[in-house]
């Protein structure tokens, strides 16, 4: 018999800016339609918190849910998840315009119907949603420029056909997300972390390749991006786009894509193709999937079939996810 594996990697503590994560596991952002203000969406977070993750992001929030008056509220979504022991970034969501508190299916907005100060006052949200964030006590932000939405659409010059100053050349495509960047540093300050999420494509796809990420890359870093959330649109087994974005930028990566197969995880780790996983299914399946794995009971984990009728199919009837495999 072959030594047993050891999954001791994805359970050490890794520390940014003073926050120390107890593992490398995290719970990606993922829309669950049960509404983060709820008594239901903190327990859904509780329990994946209690599961074990180290990080916890919560899934894409429209930047018009995120206002003074929801601070209570969202401080009770923080206070859920620190009592179980794990730190909690949300993710900043906008399709291009001022949504409103209800909704993430919102239509799409190309960048160049946004007249300019259209565009700077969606800035200025940015700004504005993570000092609610902050005052909550989340320990990070993350802003959504990955899967097509809108930072996406800004970067892409197949849908980016501004003229000005915000389009024209890749600096200008990447502008909006650079001034995002450095309104949510300006505003959270030095200690709270600020994320990215972006999203790596073959140039056929998007009109944007490597390269060009990578250029993206450095630009946030220096604008103070503190983590890239690197979200490839086809997965990221290899761990191919993950490693350049870590090369690049010298920041923490995250990567995902096929990482709920506990061996795939811990290669990511081994390999130094990233610094922290994200087990979104197998979250979705399994919410103690950090707890087994890291107790060694593999062959315990409820393991995501991707047949898609309760998470995706939820999503689109627009009723709460779930798993047809989990119990209970």
């Amino acid at each position: 018999m072959g030594e047993a594996i050891s999954y001791a990697p994805l359970f050490e503590p890794f520390e940014i800016k003073g926050k120390t994560l107890r593992n490398r596991i995290v719970m990606p952002p993922m829309v669950t339609m049960r509404g983060i203000l709820s008594e239901e969406g903190r327990r859904w977070y509780a329990s994946h918190a209690s599961g074990g993750v180290g990080l916890v992001i919560i899934e894409a929030t429209p930047l018009g849910l995120l206002v003074p008056e929801n601070i209570p509220a969202l401080k009770m979504l923080v206070d859920a998840v620190h009592a179980e022991g794990a730190l909690i970034a949300i993710q900043l969501f906008t399709n291009g315009q001022n949504e409103p508190q209800t909704a993430f299916f919102v239509p799409a907005r190309e960048p160049h119907e946004l007249t300019k100060p259209e565009l700077k006052s969606l800035i200025a949200r940015f700004g504005e949603a993570a000092a609610v964030c902050r005052d909550a006590g989340f320990d990070g932000v993350e802003p959504h420029g990955a899967h097509g939405y809108f930072l996406t659409r800004c970067f892409s010059p197949i849908h980016n056909r501004r003229e000005d100053e915000y389009g024209s050349t890749l600096e200008g495509r990447m502008k909006t997300a650079v001034e995002v960047t450095k309104k949510i540093r300006k505003t959270v300050g030095k200690e709270m972390l600020v994320l990215y999420r972006h999203t790596p494509v073959e140039e056929a796809e998007a009109g944007y390749g490597l390269a060009d990420t990578i250029r993206l890359v450095t630009a946030l870093s220096a604008a103070g991006v503190d983590v890239f959330d690197v979200s490839p649109s086809h997965g990221d087994r290899e761990g191919e786009y993950s490693e350049a974005v870590k090369l690049a930028s010298s920041r923490p990566v995250i990567a995902r894509g096929g990482l709920d197969e506990p061996d795939v995880a811990l290669s990511m780790l081994n390999n130094n193709r990233a610094d922290l996983v994200a087990v979104g299914r197998g979250l979705i399946a399994d919410a103690e999937w950090p707890a087994k794995v890291r107790a060694g009971r593999i062959k315990e984990i409820v393991k995501c079939i991707r047949c898609n009728e309760k998470c995706f199919g939820n999503l689109k009837k627009r009723i709460p996810i779930a798993c047809t495999q989990r119990r209970a």
